[in-house]
């Protein structure tokens, strides 16, 4: 049985998973909303540092990857990697130039996925999309020099002093980011009308379009600190069940929210005749197998205690969220 039809086995289970209540509590998500907005002002003073400014001939290119990135959003991948890094005692600043890396890579890919070749989007994050605001061709190249900004900031000496580190991490997002994981799942999505997809591959889609980067950002905290093979393994259940969570929720909003609230586009997959675990599964089943998973990843970190605490309040966090 593959990764997915195992997922998928799983999803149809009417055990449930341990209860989290304190992960759950109005006072996890305060401390979560709090550490949520404060790493992401962090993450933004560093990707300020950190992006070339525009100079000279090719500076529209450079304008535009900063429009990019400073468009907003919640910086979830970084928070993921300073996170994880923080239980294993990782320097603070190697932490923060790999969390800056995947916002990177991970802006990079959204500004591709708006093109007309692609999605198609005008919208994101409540803004003209790069593509829109600049021109296709300024657009892909902003996207270029995101990604290959990413595996610069991993491979400098500044993100860590070992070169085996640097090199694991270049590799582990290199996978991430390829054709059997990011890449991978923007394929399927892109054929995904011309098939009649089940939930299985519903799920493979998502786990390499959505959640390989968010496994990335979980494993990056691990490889940084030289973890072993449990808290690796642990780790990868987490972001497995939180990016599945993460999808369906966003499956949701395209269904049930408003332009307005998502800040993008809604409805495109009814549109485009794309199956969805929502279509498949209808919204009340769909929301109670992202409640199930929620319970699961926040049980993954159960062992790290106190340490853990603002990991495991996350995936609740999504259950409410609207954009």
């Amino acid at each position: 049985m593959n990764t997915a039809d195992s997922q998928a086995a799983k999803l149809s289970e009417n055990d449930s998973p341990p209860h989290n209540e304190g992960a759950r509590s109005d006072a996890a998500r305060a401390a979560l909303e709090g550490a949520l907005s404060a790493t992401a002002a962090q993450v933004e003073a560093a990707l300020d540092a950190l992006l070339p400014r525009p100079a000279g001939l090719h500076g529209r290119a450079q304008e535009a990857m900063r429009y990019a990135i400073f468009a907003g959003g919640k910086r979830l991948r970084p928070f993921l990697v300073l996170q994880s890094a923080g239980l294993f005692g990782v320097a603070p600043g190697h932490a923060m130039r790999v969390a800056a890396a995947i916002e990177a890579l991970h802006t990079y890919s959204l500004v591709h996925d708006d093109l007309p070749a692609m999605d198609d989007d005008d919208l994101r994050r409540g803004k003209p999309t790069a593509h829109k605001q600049f021109d296709e061709a300024t657009a892909i190249l902003a996207g270029d020099g995101l990604l290959t900004l990413a595996f610069e900031l991993l491979a400098d000496p500044a993100t860590h002093p070992s070169g085996d580190i640097r090199a694991e991490l270049v590799a582990s997002l290199a996978r991430a980011a390829g054709s059997d994981g990011m890449i991978g799942g923007q394929m399927i999505d892109i054929e995904a009308p011309n098939h009649q997809l089940g939930a299985a591959q519903i799920i493979e889609l998502q786990q390499k379009k959505t959640g390989a980067l968010f496994e990335f950002s979980c494993a990056a905290g691990a490889i940084l600190g030289g973890a072993g093979a449990s808290d690796r393994a642990a780790l990868h259940a987490y972001a497995r069940d939180f990016g599945l969570a993460f999808q369906i929720c966003d499956d949701l909003i395209d269904v049930l929210g408003s332009a307005e609230t998502a800040g993008k586009q809604v409805g495109k997959d009814a549109a485009q005749g794309k199956a969805t675990l929502v279509s498949i599964w209808g919204v009340e089943h769909a929301r109670s197998e992202a409640e199930r998973l929620a319970e699961q990843a926040s049980s993954a970190l159960a062992p790290y205690g106190q340490a853990a605490h603002l990991l495991r309040a996350l995936p609740f966090f999504l259950l409410d969220r609207r954009s």
